[in-house]
């Protein structure tokens, strides 16, 4: 399988007044043509930040990408011109965000939201692109598209809203997606529909998919392979079965032990993960996960754990990931 989009040693840091937030701290992964990947990790770890990073949309100040590339078929994207990069922005790559009522306009219709896309990008008339733009609605599952278009954003509920975005990222038949918390702000069956209809979009169109979430439910049923994200760094990466049945970092087995399993018996109870994410303004030469892990000892606090091969392509970024085998998950 082809990669399409290839980050290495990413680097992106806010200058603030109480200091520097290394938000995103060298980090490196990869999606191929087709499949579904995930970045999954709590609020603030650096997850939006670094998808933000690939459209170049870190905002100055405070923030600024100062090292690393991203490369996306074959360019690198830190390396293009300001007209270059908007070219690629909502064509090559498409990006979903959480809230869709702060992401579509709420004094423009929907067609003309839908439309100047496709006229930018594609070069369309205006009566192609609103044929276009009422194909995309029917496909996102909103009928009476034609009525529909001459409507604004506050017409719609959050759940037809965030369709009508997905349609709006599908309109120039990009390569990629990045769908950020795409269902955050909705109800749990409009959540399932959402998603469901993100990934049937992403295997007919055969467009790849990254979503960035903290629901680890999402990626056990969407995603082809995951990246778990801590203060800025990938602490472990591989396929969605690998991650669910054999996790190889503290951080993943936490997050695993504190979601509820239908395969656990009801009196079981959770196990949070104690304490608070690090200030990234002030992070040491050690692991930033030892003052919350049961398994640190003497070396994690001299050296950050290089995210190394386990075996069979899932990596991990640990020095005891070696020992950490189903015993501790079932023990966690």
């Amino acid at each position: 399988m082809a990669k399409l989009l290839e980050i290495e040693n990413l680097r992106t840091q806010f200058f603030t007044a109480d200091g520097v937030v290394r938000a995103v701290d060298d980090v490196t992964y990869d999606v191929n043509e087709g499949e579904t990947v995930a970045l999954v990790g709590e609020s603030g770890c650096g997850k939006s930040v670094s998808a933000l990073s690939i459209l170049r949309l870190i905002p100055w100040p405070p923030g600024r990408i100062v090292g690393g590339s991203i490369r996306f078929l074959g360019k690198d994207l830190l390396q293009l011109s300001d007209p270059e990069i908007r070219r690629v922005r909502g064509h090559q790559i498409a990006m979903v965000f959480q809230e869709p009522m702060t992401s579509l306009n709420p004094v423009l219709t929907i067609g003309l939201q839908l439309t100047e896309t496709m006229q930018y990008h594609l070069g369309m008339s205006n009566e192609q692109a609103e044929k276009r733009a009422v194909e995309l609605l029917r496909m996102v599952g909103i009928a009476d598209g034609e009525r529909r278009l001459q409507q604004y954003p506050h017409h719609f509920s959050g759940g037809m809203r965030q369709r009508v975005m997905i349609a709006l990222a599908l309109s120039c038949e990009p390569k990629l997606i990045i769908a950020d918390e795409p269902t955050t702000a909705l109800d749990v069956t409009i959540q399932a529909q959402i998603l469901q209809l993100m990934k049937d979009l992403s295997n007919r169109m055969g467009v790849a998919l990254m979503i960035i979430t903290h629901n680890l439910g999402v990626v056990a049923r969407y995603a082809d392979r995951v990246n778990v994200m801590y203060a800025g760094k990938i602490v472990e990466e591989g396929t969605a079965e690998q991650i669910y049945h054999s996790p190889k970092h503290p951080y993943t087995i936490g997050l695993l032990a504190s979601v509820p399993r239908m395969d656990q018996h009801r009196g079981r109870r959770l196990v949070p993960i104690e304490g608070q994410p690090p200030d990234l303004t002030k992070l040491d030469n050690g692991c930033a996960y030892r003052p919350r892990c049961r398994w640190a000892f003497d070396r994690c606090a001299q050296a950050i754990p290089p995210l190394e091969h386990v075996g069979d392509g899932q990596m991990s970024a640990c020095f005891r990931k070696h020992e950490l085998g189903d015993d501790v998950k079932a023990a966690s």
